[in-house]
């Protein structure tokens, strides 16, 4: 994926972008991630399906902003569809991307021909869901990658991995390139009831629900599938709520089955 800048309402964009006459992609990542997680499904998706990744607002490279709705991160999708010159695209989100592309289906039906949520519930509130990670006291700077992790993990994280995929050099040490200050807004921002969002849409959708996830329940997805028209549930077995690295292969092959067959 090449790596590609777009200015958004005076902001800064960064995206990662296959390129090719295909079918469009807009792949959507989570809280605290990247565009670049998307960078596997590209590869398996290449010569069939451009996708583009973006880093979304105060995420990655992209510019800090002030605001964190769900609406203002949908609106961002938007404007970088146009900056493209994107008439439409099918849109997949992890985790909060998955928040993202639902409100996005429902705000702007016209642009998202397709909808593919991955590990994301609509009641994004105790007890079905852990809406808000504490990383309020996580290190700004540490000397070293490694150490940088080891610090996170010292706030109770099991494993640093995703978080360090975020991670950058600075002439200070290294540090992580979200301020954890945005992060602890926007989780809250995502906090409630979305249920409002899934049901307004109606084009075909992917619920994808990891086995092991602390996320979307079971229970939950089932009730989203049944609330929502048109909507294909798929459960990944063994795998926790970074579905896609538990299950690279699965995951590509359920994402590009689907568009097969709902773009084809």
């Amino acid at each position: 994926m090449t790596e590609r800048h777009a200015d958004i309402d005076g902001r800064h964009v960064t995206y990662l972008d296959t390129g090719g006459p295909g079918p469009v992609l807009l792949a959507l990542h989570g809280h605290f991630g990247r565009g670049r997680i998307y960078a596997p499904l590209a590869r398996a998706l290449a010569g069939r399906y451009r996708v583009i990744a973006p880093d979304q607002r105060s995420h990655g490279r992209s510019d800090h902003a002030r605001t964190f709705s769900p609406e203002a991160y949908a609106d961002d999708a938007v404007a970088l569809l146009d900056v493209l010159g994107i008439r439409s695209a099918a849109v997949l989100g992890h985790s909060m991307g998955g928040a993202v592309a639902f409100v996005l289906a429902a705000r702007a039906p016209e642009r998202v021909d397709a909808l593919l949520v991955a590990d994301m519930t609509v009641l994004n509130q105790e007890p079905e869901a852990h809406p808000v990670l504490d990383c309020s006291s996580w290190p700004r700077r540490a000397p070293t990658r490694e150490a940088l992790g080891a610090a996170i993990e010292a706030h109770g994280i099991p494993d640093a991995g995703y978080f360090l995929q975020s991670a950058a050099q600075f002439e200070d040490g290294w540090g992580l390139l979200f301020e954890t200050g945005d992060m602890m807004a926007s989780q809250r921002a995502f906090a409630g009831d979305l249920s409002a969002h899934w049901r307004a849409s109606g084009q075909p959708a992917l619920l994808l629900r990891a086995e092991h996830s602390f996320m979307l329940s079971a229970h939950m997805a089932r009730r989203m599938v049944a609330e929502r028209p048109d909507t294909e549930l798929v459960t990944f077995p063994g795998c926790g709520h970074w579905l896609y690295e538990d299950d690279p292969d699965g995951f590509a092959r359920e994402v590009g089955g689907f568009l097969d067959r709902t773009l084809g």
